[in-house]
């Protein structure tokens, strides 16, 4: 890839949604604000290579969107009309107090989390114009056809619209309500970011991962008494703390056991952690901790240890034991299962694993963690078919090589 080509595709992940917003903000159009954005990036594709990359992509993108979206409202003849739709964003808009959160981006997220949308249109939504994902990649996500997928964000930007909701941070009386989605949603920003969904994408988009936190952090201080929110914040820190050890040179998925945990940010992890305690504070108080929560001190005992043998798992086991109360999901049920097989052997775990057969039968990491299971029971010819099965259903090269690798090991 060129020095220009590379340019276009970082200006992609760190402008895209700053450009929709700033459009959406100006005009009260998602519509418009994302074909404009779009049609903006096809002509940096075109015009850069020729006349060299502007000193400020994001200005250049901007003003060029800008035009692209005065250009089509011209064009249909409705200047009018969309003038005084643009004019009344901003006069809805209360005057907001020196020093108040103003930025675009969190005023899109807002919007496109409202409750009015379902929260799979909202996750949708988000993904493709704060994101920047593409349908096809939103697609896999969700595990539905695009054209599907594109009907749902059309309804949804239509929706928006015709009902006339507000591109604003919520009131401070509504923010409480509200936040859950919103959080709901950056946590399945991040995970797309952690660990991408498309085969033909780079398997870590820290411009994802790194845009969800930022997002988080913009809420904390919002409600910085909300203990979710803490949660979640420590959560992604965490994780995000591993990123760099989690796929090799070579391009595989490094598991956890396998990592060089000597190029963890520290910092992150010491952040990450602070605010871990913050919250067990809070719940010796009296103060019952949300799933975000839990898994924060999940994650928090995994980083606390110099070496995966040091891990004290029978605190994630009765941390798990705690979040399965509160979110009985298989999934959760499928992790807790990876900590029983580290204190009661493979074999109870496999029983365990076993039994969530029929609800995850199409989640790749439930073969492969019944792969690994049968592995070190000795089961090759068991273990290598479930490996397969992994396989066929992972969703990057990253994860497709981990698990080609191990599979090719079984003798």
């Amino acid at each position: 890839m060129s020095d220009v080509e590379e340019a276009i595709t970082r200006a992609h992940h760190e402008e895209w949604a700053r450009v929709v917003a700033a459009l959406t903000r100006r005009f009260g159009d998602l519509d418009i604000a994302e074909e404009a954005a779009a049609e903006a990036f096809a002509t940096a594709v075109q015009r850069w290579p020729a006349d060299g990359l502007p000193p400020n992509p994001g200005a250049w993108l901007t003003t060029a969107a800008n035009r692209k979206a005065i250009d089509r409202i011209r064009r249909e003849n409705k200047r009018d009309d969309k003038h005084k739709e643009a004019q009344m964003v901003y006069h809805d808009d209360p005057p907001e107090p020196v020093g108040a959160i103003d930025d675009d981006r969190l005023r899109l997220i807002f919007t496109c989390c409202h409750p009015a949308l379902a929260m799979e249109t909202r996750v949708a939504l988000t993904l493709r114009m704060v994101g920047g994902l593409t349908v096809p990649e939103i697609a896999r996500v969700f595990l539905v056809r695009e054209t599907a997928l594109e009907r749902r964000i059309t309804r949804a930007k239509a929706k928006i619209k015709a009902a006339r909701i507000p591109y604003r941070v919520p009131s401070a009386e509504d923010l409480p309500t509200r936040v859950s989605g919103v959080l709901a949603v950056l946590y399945l920003v991040f995970n797309e970011g952690y660990l991408a969904t498309g085969p033909d994408t780079d398997p870590l988009r820290h411009d994802l991962t790194a845009e969800a936190i930022r997002l988080t952090r913009l809420i904390r201080t919002l409600l910085p008494d909300d203990g979710e929110v803490a949660g979640l914040l420590a959560l992604m820190l965490l994780t995000e703390a591993r990123r760099t050890a989690r796929v090799s040179v070579g391009g595989e998925l490094v598991a956890l056991d396998e990592q060089d945990r000597g190029a963890w940010d520290t910092a992150l992890i010491a952040e990450g952690h602070r605010l871990v305690r913050e919250r067990l504070a809070a719940a010796a108080a009296g103060v019952a901790p949300g799933r975000y929560q839990i898994l924060a001190a999940i994650n928090a005992v995994h980083t606390s240890a110099r070496d995966i043998r040091d891990t004290d798992w029978s605190q994630v086991l009765a941390l798990y034991d705690q979040l399965v109360r509160l979110d009985p999901s298989p999934i959760i049920a499928l992790n807790r299962a990876i900590a029983v097989a580290e204190l009661d052997g493979p074999e109870v775990a496999l029983a365990a694993v076993d039994r969530l057969e029929h609800k995850l039968a199409g989640y790749h990491p439930y073969h492969a963690t019944r792969a690994d299971l049968l592995r070190r029971l000795g089961r090759g010819q068991e273990s290598r078919a479930a490996y397969d099965k992994a396989i066929d259903l992972a969703g990057n090269t990253a994860e497709t090589a981990y698990l080609t690798r191990r599979r090719d090991q079984l003798r």
